[in-house]
């Protein structure tokens, strides 16, 4: 069953897509729906920012009826999965068998599927790299009947083409991969303040090799000796099987968006004046539920709604090793002097792990994630020159994030992407595909 001009929004609230069709899918064993002219697209849970998951004039082929586990080792972790499984139901089922995913998001809410299309990273990059890292095999149903089992030795191009393949492949139906071992629910965590970007970088060094999990909040409106202050935050599973009770379900809600984004200059000076100093007054160790320290922003149910109507647009670079303390300082710089600053500024680093995809987004370096109410031309030009910094030291914007990134600007952060196209299904498209390669459906 289908339904008729379905509208559809990313997380991110910009832009709308609105599809001819969406047609849910019920069984991994069923061949493709009949497209009648039209393009297709595996749409999960819509947790993408920009528009990677939307086929605006086109079908959706929703995936989230496709949940079923299909097998799983106690022994070794080995773990297989219909796509549209949702990670939060991952973990609530295999936790209490000692296994937990290699490699999380900031949300619980993404599926498995989409967490292969997006090739996620997570706080350990350094040590476990991306979520493709994991990936043992996948199936994959294409448009013209063949279904595909493809692994770094089977099919290995389309394996490396779907890993981070923003759904481009084919109708991804079936995920094998390893989960880690681990002894609790709980994380050790260690909160560190910091006074600027010199700072951040010398902590970096310490931290990565005491623990697996390393991110910082910084504070993207600090300036002069106080740029790039902020929080690092970082944590171990802890050793012994208790768990402490998960956060009490979502704990508030944004119940609609308001005509206006509530994120201002205002209240982002205001909140991260606070955050800094509760993190500060508040450093050192603790003891805390997985959730709250991967997934905070998860007790929020619709918190995508306080940039109002208009929606928002994340930024999320990766600049080289050698160029990040001076252009990530340059991007802090700007942003401080445009006064259009971020509630989630997040700086971490990433580790030296080959990238497992052809459009795969993690790669060594330094990456900078911001949130920015949309305000029309004028976000779009700060966003542009955020490029201008990104582009002239070869780093890269992440594709699940973007809504905005010129062709040319994707073509020099993705070279790669000649060697996507030529092995993407050609019944499977993207609102995002279309309009960085300037092509048609």
């Amino acid at each position: 069953m289908s339904r008729e001009k379905a509208s559809y929004r990313s997380w991110g609230r910009y832009p709308a897509g609105r599809s001819d069709r969406v047609i849910p899918l019920a069984w991994r064993d069923e061949p493709l729906p009949a497209l009648e002219h039209s393009s297709c697209l595996a749409h999960g849970n819509g947790r993408s920012y920009g528009d990677s998951c939307l086929n605006d004039g086109a079908t959706l082929l929703g995936t989230r009826g496709l949940d079923r586990i299909c097998d799983f080792d106690p022994a070794t972790g080995d773990f297989e999965c219909e796509p549209g499984l949702l990670l939060e139901d991952l973990l609530e089922l295999m936790l209490p068998h000692g296994w937990f995913a290699p490699v999380v998001p900031g949300t619980r809410y993404v599926t498995i599927g989409g967490a292969v299309a997006n090739d996620i990273h997570g706080k350990n990059h350094h040590l476990l790299g991306s979520f493709g890292a994991h990936v043992r095999s996948l199936e994959l149903l294409r448009s013209d009947g063949s279904r595909l089992r493809c692994s770094p030795t089977e099919h290995a191009d389309l394996f490396r083409a779907t890993i981070g393949g923003l759904g481009l492949t084919g109708l991804i139906t079936r995920v094998r991969m390893r989960l880690k071992p681990v002894r609790s629910g709980d994380i050790e965590q260690e909160t560190t303040p910091f006074g600027g970007l010199q700072e951040f970088f010398e902590l970096c060094r310490e931290t990565e090799e005491r623990f697996e999990h390393t991110v910082a909040w910084i504070d993207c409106l600090a300036s002069g000796r106080s740029l790039g202050r902020g929080v690092m935050i970082c944590g171990n599973h802890a050793d012994d099987e208790s768990t402490r009770r998960p956060p009490r379900g979502v704990l508030r809600s944004v119940p609609a968006a308001p005509p206006f984004s509530l994120v201002n200059g205002l209240s982002i000076r205001t909140f991260n004046a606070l955050f800094y100093r509760r993190h500060a007054l508040a450093s050192g160790r603790s003891r805390v539920h997985h959730r709250t320290f991967f997934f905070p922003l998860d007790g929020i149910r619709n918190w995508n709604r306080i940039y109002g109507r208009r929606g928002f647009m994340q930024y999320q670079c990766v600049v080289p090793p050698d160029a990040g303390p001076e252009a990530i300082g340059d991007m802090l710089r700007l942003i401080a002097r445009r006064r259009t600053g971020s509630f989630l500024a997040v700086l971490k680093r990433f580790g030296t792990h080959e990238r497992r995809g052809l459009l795969s987004f993690a790669r060594p370096g330094v990456t900078l994630a911001l949130d920015f109410p949309n305000r029309g031309e004028r976000t779009l030009a700060l966003l542009e020159e955020l490029d201008g910094i990104t582009r002239a030291c070869r780093g890269a914007v992440y594709c699940a994030k973007d809504a905005r990134m010129s062709p040319e600007s994707f073509r020099a952060y993705y070279p790669e992407w000649a060697e996507l196209e030529a092995l993407r299904d050609p019944a499977f498209d993207s609102s995002f595909w279309r309009r960085v390669t300037e092509s048609s459906s």
